[in-house]
């Protein structure tokens, strides 16, 4: 009998290795969107992964794609340091991460494809940009490879390079039997996401519909659920948008209604300022110290373990 794999920073392990995991997190980010909050310092990221460790989570999920600043070596040395467990992923985000003319939105989804696949094969580029030369190196010196795809659309709207980054993440996910993120503007075009991802042949089963809870519809999210595909819930500390709460609430609902073994829990905090180690608030563990009490408090120890440790497992295996 095969055992399960999750493809890590460190390599292959068993799905049983990851304990509980933050299904959605950034340890390095740079985008023009988001000017002066950059992820950039190896020590003050690795001291956010030392945090989010030490508050119980065993695993996390690093959501920075191709061209945003990411540093594949340095996840991994942070990975070995700190004993948490990092699945890494490859693809784009949607188009606004990028500036005018950056090469990746000219590519064809040929091209697309066969890069993020090598990523996941082969190893992440060392250099961040480089289509080719050295790949990144672990602290072992074995490559660092990507466990999972991910994609980006906008509000309401699936440009053309989105639209090739999404079948190109289908076909990456197909050959490699990583799944596939995408993240959705605002909770938006979930069902239209699906559409075309099983137009490029990936079936809802493998896609992770980051941002879910940024609409908190539990009516659809429950149809959603019932249709294959993984919720991620990340809004939590977003209080301007929505308060804690109003995330449980629907949390709630959708676990009564929908399928609760299609639910994952992030933080996304993704941000300078908002990270403890770069001088903000609240910090990579508010998900385990403020959050996830109140998800036990709500649904129980059993139904967290469900979201937090199998339904993370599960979607993370390679096929």
């Amino acid at each position: 009998m095969v055992r399960p794999l999750v493809r890590t920073v460190l390599g292959d392990v068993p799905a049983t290795a990851l304990g509980r995991c933050d299904y959605h997190e950034h340890l390095f980010q740079t985008s023009p969107l988001l000017p002066g909050d950059e992820l950039d310092d190896e020590t003050a990221s690795g001291a956010e992964a030392v945090s989010l460790h030490r508050a119980g989570i065993g695993a996390m999920v690093e959501a920075t794609p191709t061209g945003l600043g990411r540093d594949p070596a340095a996840v991994a040395r942070i990975s070995a340091a700190t004993g948490l467990v990092v699945v890494h992923v490859t693809g784009a985000h949607r188009s606004e991460h990028y500036r005018e003319g950056h090469r990746l939105t000219g590519l064809s989804e040929a091209a697309l494809a066969a890069r993020f696949a090598a990523d996941v094969r082969d190893g992440l580029p060392a250099a961040e940009g480089a289509t080719d030369g050295p790949v990144a190196t672990a602290p072992d010196g074995a490559p660092v490879r990507a466990g999972m795809v991910k994609a980006g659309v906008g509000y309401w709207r699936i440009d053309a390079f989105e639209r090739r980054v999404l079948a190109a993440g289908a076909a990456t996910a197909n050959a490699t039997g990583v799944a596939m993120m995408v993240h959705l503007e605002h909770g938006s075009a979930a069902w239209e996401v699906l559409d075309v991802l099983a137009a490029a042949g990936l079936s809802a089963e493998r896609v992770v519909l980051a941002h879910a809870d940024r609409n908190l519809d539990p009516g659809l999210h429950a149809e959603l659920t019932r249709a294959g595909a993984y919720l991620g819930y990340d809004g939590m500390a977003r209080h301007r948008e929505a308060p804690d709460a109003a995330i449980l609430d629907c949390l709630e609902q959708v676990l009564t209604r929908g399928d609760p073994r299609r639910l994952l829990l992030g933080g996304d905090v993704a941000r300078r300022s908002r990270y403890r180690a770069y001088g903000g608030i609240p910090g990579l563990d508010y998900l385990p110290v403020r959050f996830l009490p109140r998800v036990r408090q709500r649904v129980g120890d059993d139904v967290l373990d469900l979201l937090l440790v199998t339904n993370p497992a599960r979607v993370l295996t390679l096929t």
